[in-house]
């Protein structure tokens, strides 16, 4: 099978991130936990399995050839060059206290040399049923409103987001950068769906994200729509840091200067 233009997997990706996000409604008050991942306190609920397997559902009846990865165990290997990296409910703690704060991620990617390249993107706001989107070299939008970061932002004015990871010892690293970062910003804002704080930061929002301990899935779709939207997004061990341009260099210094 042929790889597609970006404009024709972009629109696979926008719609199989509003199914994902219709089998996350329909359970918002019936679902139940199944197991947990990373640790005990990193649940997995039978919405994210739901979510997932519509939205490979879809991804294979229109794209058989195509690779998959996805949070709940999806996975397929890629015939076509391009691969889908599915997140079916990225922010399922919130989702389980029925906080109105969680996504699907979807992202296309490409086989670029020895690596992979995301070329479409889609990561949809159930609750605010907000749907951002970016395809490569052609910009990033909410709800096909065009959207940018803010910039420039100078480091004391700027509203930081970030995450922490499950793992106590993970956690224990994350926590160390606080004493450094926090004195020297805004304010630092904890919301627990990293698809949607780097959402937030392309729609200015927010003005920066980090966090240093992420899976692909978390990040693949959200990178490019802040990439889209002018940002700068640079890797941070297994994680990203992203922010407008003029941020970016102070935040990543903060962040690595605080860093045990």
């Amino acid at each position: 099978m042929s790889v597609s233009p970006a404009p024709a997997l972009l629109d696979l990706a926008i719609r199989a991130a509003r199914l994902g996000g219709g089998e996350l409604m329909r359970r918002t008050h019936s679902f139940r936990q199944t197991g947990s991942k990373s640790s005990a306190t990193d649940p997995v609920t039978d919405a994210d399995l739901a979510s997932e397997s519509a939205v490979v559902g879809l991804l294979t009846s229109e794209r058989p050839d195509d690779g998959l990865l996805g949070e709940e165990g999806a996975e397929r290997s890629s015939d076509s060059g391009l691969r889908w990296v599915i997140d079916p409910l990225d922010g399922t703690v919130n989702y389980l206290y029925g906080i109105p704060h969680s996504a699907v991620s979807i992202a296309c990617q490409r086989s670029d040399g020895d690596g992979w390249r995301t070329v479409a993107a889609a990561v949809y706001d159930v609750a605010r049923e907000e749907m951002y989107t970016a395809a490569l070299g052609e910009g990033a939008r909410l709800n096909e409103r065009p959207i940018s970061v803010n910039d420039p932002v100078a480091l004391p004015s700027a509203l930081v987001a970030t995450g922490f990871a499950y793992r106590a010892g993970s956690r224990a690293r994350q926590a160390a950068v606080l004493p450094t970062l926090l004195p020297a910003v805004r304010d630092i804002r904890s919301s627990g769906s990293a698809a949607l704080d780097l959402c937030w930061v392309a729609v200015g929002r927010y003005d920066a994200y980090y966090e240093d301990r992420l899976a692909l899935w978390d990040w693949a779709a959200g990178a490019l729509i802040v990439s889209e939207a002018g940002g700068t997004v640079s890797s941070l061990d297994e994680g990203v840091v992203a922010a407008g341009p003029v941020l970016h260099a102070g935040v990543r210094a903060l962040v690595t200067a605080g860093r045990p």
